[in-house]
């Protein structure tokens, strides 16, 4: 199934429905009053988190959403029947913008939570409502009001602990294949990995994490280059960046350096909050090398003036994944400790 991560949608909310103006007619009672009833209230449209979903692709097909409308009052001061609500599935990590300002409505972060987009109509009311000591035949009654109708822009945040970041054929997609069940595609060309993919890494019983892998990013992306920089909103909820560097390059050791720090320099262009989140440094495809793994770290460190924790390790033949995960683990769990004790 092809992934979508945002999508343009137009939400109609029902109308209230019109209260009535009727008098009361029956054998041997020839001016019994009035007795119009009200209408009912339109249906609202809300969008519910679903945790089954985690994509927007099904709003390729269907862009258009209605709630039902309120059923107009009766005589006999009969109420007309309120109009039902409009539940919309959506991923977790939605967020909803209006389009036309671009002013956020809100985000779906829980499973079963709802966000209210759209408004039902309220209902007219029947002229019983208007009858009084001095005017007992009233004939006035009111008409139910519009409900809401809006354009929202839907966009998808994936929720996930830990991003993995880097240039095209760094290995990323490769890795989370050694550490997680998800199976995205890995080939020896650039871009192989179109759409982001999610891997849960289990390291101990009841310990584990969601490992996000996005497309790669290139020189020139805040530009527009490549797939540009449109999926590292993906990384934005992430409480740490794993920098997967390619350290058998064929240009050499210098040009895997060079590369390091062109994606830092991107990766400021699009979001300075982003490049400030912890961010690790990942060497991976070490098979491929013979030197040391220790004197493989302390160079790479040296050059990059890096003061973050470094792993050396191979996506490919699993070494040095398993200290990692556990690494990340201890993190994480270290800053929702610290979280809970704030």
């Amino acid at each position: 199934m092809k992934f979508v991560d945002e999508a343009r949608i137009r939400v109609e909310a029902g109308d209230g429905g019109d209260g009535c103006a009727s008098f009361r007619r029956e054998k041997f009672i020839p001016k019994g009053g009035p007795d119009g009833g009200d209408g009912g209230d339109g249906g609202s449209v809300h969008l519910v988190a679903d945790g089954n979903l985690n994509t927007l692709v099904d709003f390729r097909h269907r862009r258009r959403f209605r709630a039902e409308r309120g059923q107009n009052g009766m005589g006999r001061e009969r109420t007309g029947k309120q109009g039902g609500d409009l539940k919309i599935p959506v991923p977790i990590g939605t967020v909803v913008y209006v389009e036309e300002t671009d002013e956020i409505i809100g985000e779906l972060v829980e499973d079963g939570e709802a966000l209210l987009v759209a408004q039902g109509g309220r209902r007219g009311v029947g002229n019983v409502r208007f009858k009084s000591s001095t005017n007992r035949t009233p004939r006035k009654f009111t008409r139910g009001t519009p409900g809401e109708k809006r354009d929202v822009y839907l966009e998808l945040k994936l929720l996930a602990d830990v991003g993995l970041l880097g240039f095209p054929n760094a290995g990323k997609s490769t890795l989370i294949r050694q550490v997680s069940a998800a199976k995205p595609k890995v080939a020896d060309y650039p871009f192989t990995t179109l759409h982001p993919n999610l891997g849960v890494v289990s390291v101990d019983r009841m310990r584990s994490f969601v490992l996000a892998d996005i497309p790669g990013v290139i020189q020139g992306a805040s530009e527009g280059a490549g797939l540009g920089l449109q999926f590292l909103r993906h990384l934005s909820r992430t409480k740490l960046l794993l920098h997967v560097l390619d350290i058998a390059p064929l240009e050499g050791e210098e040009r895997a350096v060079e590369d390091a720090r062109m994606l830092i320099r991107e990766l400021e262009r699009y979001d300075e909050a982003l490049a400030a989140r912890p961010r690790w440094l990942v060497l991976n495809k070490c098979d491929l090398l013979a030197d040391e793994r220790d004197t493989l770290r302390e160079r790479f460190i040296r050059a990059l003036r890096s003061e973050a924790p470094t792993f050396v390790i191979s996506g490919a033949t699993g070494e040095g994944c398993r200290e990692l995960c556990f690494a990340v683990m201890e993190h994480l769990e270290a800053g929702m400790q610290a979280e809970a004790g704030a």
